[in-house]
Parts: structure tokens; C-alpha cells; sequence
């Protein structure tokens, strides 16, 4: 086998890392183009440091004269700024591309890795969210292959090898439920930002982590879902699954369920995108089933954690809907972790900006989703609580 290439968007996070183990795991095989980071210099330079890609790029232009000082002695060249990050997940030099930048900054890099048709391993799930048609039109056109490293469409997309499509009868998400799983919309009036950032399984940054207390992971995942495997809203539903060991399931037409089990490390959907249509040695363990007893199942309850209803409404309206709620839920995050709104507030907000804004424009174009991406950010900054 060929030694592939790749270009990692977003290396300093959670996934980004994770991808970073697979990758030293499988030297023989991978080697790094471009490491991007946001605003972690110090990590990335100890990541340019062992990997020694061609290029690292850095989005927070501050901290420019630190990464090129510390990458004075090699023959990594260093940019900055986001139009570089743009630039260079297009080229063509490389084989694959990761996407695991958090949050809108990922659309534009990721779209333009698929218009120059490489492979994409999407952990990034705005992008999707944002502009999943467009995304997916592309794709066909370019012959891009686009596939899921989140854990759960990871997990789907697996469930349906062999499979056609036309025979699935439900996509059934898990949800580990978060920290505040089983809590009453009383008790969600009181948390605190400590307790919304306490994850009981994973350990990821604050805004998936907030995400995942709110359900609203799980909504990105269903328009995701949408998107990936072609499934209107009414065949995606969601299952509280708190040990996490299940990471999603697919229903089929003759009653059969089909569903991926593995412990929560993420170096396993990774590598499952990067060798894909192969299994390769990985490793990570595998569950001690004796230990683990009894799997827990619960439905998702919809009036304290409205989400996932949101998501519903979002695959239905289509158009810049998805954009809309995305952005809407970024700046709901950000104002909650600076103590402006309450922890309720976020789906009051996120609610309000979806509802007031147009969204059912067919097949909009990408400088159409970028207008309802900064309308819904300028609504959702200036929304008061009442």
C-alpha cells in the first residue's frame, strides 16, 4: 500500500489528537501533509515538532511569530489566518482530508476539499448541518467520498454496509444523555456552567460538551443524518443510551435492528474512515460484556430537552434552516458560557432565531447559507431574555 497523505483540519482538539494517535499507530501507512490549529500554538508546535508536515497553519494570527520562531529549524512552512486554511484544504497533493474544526470556521476548508474531490473524514458536524445539500450535490459532481467519523453516523454507516438504503425503516441515534440526563426543567433552572461542562463519558471541549447537555448534539446529528444517509426526519429518531457502548442503530424493513458496539474511543470511528473499505488492527479494547451487565435504554424526554423536535422542523423547513439553527445555537453557547443567558435559555434563543427567520429557500447556494449564517448570529446576540 501506497503511503497516504493527509491534511488534518483542526489538530489540537479532542478529535484532532485522537486522529493524530491512529496516524503515529499506522506510520507505514500515513504520513502529514498540514496540521491546522485555532489558537492552541504551543500544542501544534509540539504536534509540527514529531509529525514534521509541510505546512502548519495557525487561525489566530497573534500567535504567528511564536510558531514560525518555533519552527524556525525545520522545513515546515507556516501560514495563518483562514483564507490558508482554505487554500490548503484544497490542494491536491494530499489523499485525505479530516475535518475536526469546531463550529462554522469548518464549512469553507471542508467544501473546498470536496470540490477538488478527496476523500473527507468529517467529525465537523456543522458543515453538514449548514449547507448538507450543497455539500452532498458536490460531492456527486466532484466524486468526492465523504465519510462520518462522528461516532454515531460512523456507527450507522457501518450498520448499513451490504445494505440498501431503500430497506432501512428507522436511523436510530443513541445519546448518552449528558450530565443532566433525567433532570426536571426545574432543576435545569439552577445548573451552573461547572455542571453543564461535567460529562459523565466523554471528554471533549466545552462546546460539544454544552452541546451534549442540551441535546443539542443530538439535533446536529439528526440533520447530519439527514444529509449523510438520505433520511427524511420522520426515519431518525433518538435513544438515550448512558453507557455509551452502542453507538447507534439502523432498523430494517423485516424487523431486524443492526447496531455498532464498542467502547467510547474515538480513534475507532477515525480509523475506520482512514481504511475504509478495510478493518485494520486497531487499539483499542474490546467491551467485557459479563462486566458490563445490562445496556440501558430511554426515550429521550422532548419537553425538557426540545432539541431534537427543533432538528425535526429543521430537515422539513430545508433551505438555510439548518444554518440557521447551527448559528444560532453557536452564539447560544457562547453567551451561556459567559454567564449571560441561563442554561434554559439556550432553547428559548436558538427557537426564537429558527422562527424568525425565512429558511425554505430551495437548494440555496453557499453565499445564501453565509447571509442566514450572520443573520441568525446578529438575531441571536442581541435576543433578551423575557
Amino acid at each position: 500500500m501506497s503511503v497516504q497523505l493527509i491534511t488534518l483540519l483542526g489538530s489540537t482538539g479532542s478529535i484532532g489528537q485522537s486522529a493524530l494517535d491512529v496516524i503515529r499507530s499506522h506510520s507505514d501507512r500515513f504520513e502529514v501533509y498540514a496540521l491546522v490549529a485555532g489558537r492552541n500554538v504551543e500544542l501544534l508546535i509540539k504536534q509540527v515538532q514529531e509529525f514534521k508536515p509541510v505546512y502548519a497553519i495557525l487561525n489566530d494570527k497573534s500567535k504567528l511569530s511564536q510558531l514560525k520562531s518555533a519552527c524556525a529549524g525545520l522545513k515546515t512552512k507556516v501560514f495563518v489566518g483562514s483564507d490558508a486554511i482554505a487554500d490548503i484544504a484544497k490542494s491536491t497533493d494530499v489523499d485525505i482530508v479530516i475535518s475536526a474544526m469546531v463550529g462554522a470556521a469548518g464549512l469553507k476548508p471542508t467544501l473546498n476539499a470536496i470540490q477538488v474531490g478527496h476523500r473527507v473524514a468529517i467529525a465537523n458536524k456543522e458543515p453538514l448541518v449548514m449547507a448538507g445539500e450543497y455539500m452532498i450535490n458536490t460531492a456527486k459532481k466532484t466524486g468526492a467520498v465523504i465519510l462520518p467519523i462522528d461516532s454515531e453516523h460512523s456507527a450507522i454507516f457501518q450498520s448499513v454496509v451490504g445494505s440498501k438504503l431503500s430497506e432501512v425503516s428507522k436511523i436510530r441515534l443513541t445519546a448518552s444523555g449528558g450530565p443532566f440526563r433525567g433532570k426536571t426543567k426545574a432543576e435545569l433552572s439552577k445548573v451552573s456552567i461547572a455542571d453543564a461542562l461535567n460529562h459523565p463519558t466523554w471528554n471533549m471541549g466545552p462546546k460539544i460538551t454544552i452541546d451534549s447537555a442540551s441535546l443539542m448534539n443530538k439535533a446536529l446529528e439528526v440533520i447530519e443524518a439527514h444529509w449523510l444517509f438520505d433520511m427524511p426526519a420522520n426515519k431518525i429518531a433518538v435513544t438515550v443510551h448512558p453507557q455509551s457502548l452502542i453507538h447507534s442503530m439502523v432498523e430494517y424493513n423485516d424487523g431486524s435492528i443492526i447496531a455498532q458496539m464498542g467502547l467510547p474511543d474515538m480513534r475507532v470511528p477515525i480509523q475506520y474512515a482512514l481504511s475504509w473499505p478495510d478493518r485494520w488492527q486497531g487499539t483499542t479494547d474490546v467491551p467485557n460484556l459479563a462486566q458490563v451487565g445490562n445496556l440501558i435504554f430511554e426515550d429521550v424526554d422532548h419537553d425538557t430537552f426540545p432539541s431534537i423536535k427543533l432538528a425535526w422542523e429543521v430537515c422539513d423547513r430545508g433551505g438555510v434552516a439548518g444554518a440557521v439553527l447551527n448559528a444560532a445555537n453557536e452564539v447560544a453557547v457562547e453567551r451561556f458560557l459567559k454567564n449571560e443567558i441561563s442554561f434554559l435559555d439556550i432553547f428559548e434563543l436558538v427557537k426564537f432565531v429558527v422562527n424568525s427567520i425565512k429558511s425554505g429557500i430551495v437548494s440555496p447556494d453557499l453565499d445564501v447559507i453565509l447571509e442566514a449564517d450572520k443573520e441568525a448570529r446578529d438575531r441571536a446576540r442581541i435576543w433578551k431574555v423575557k
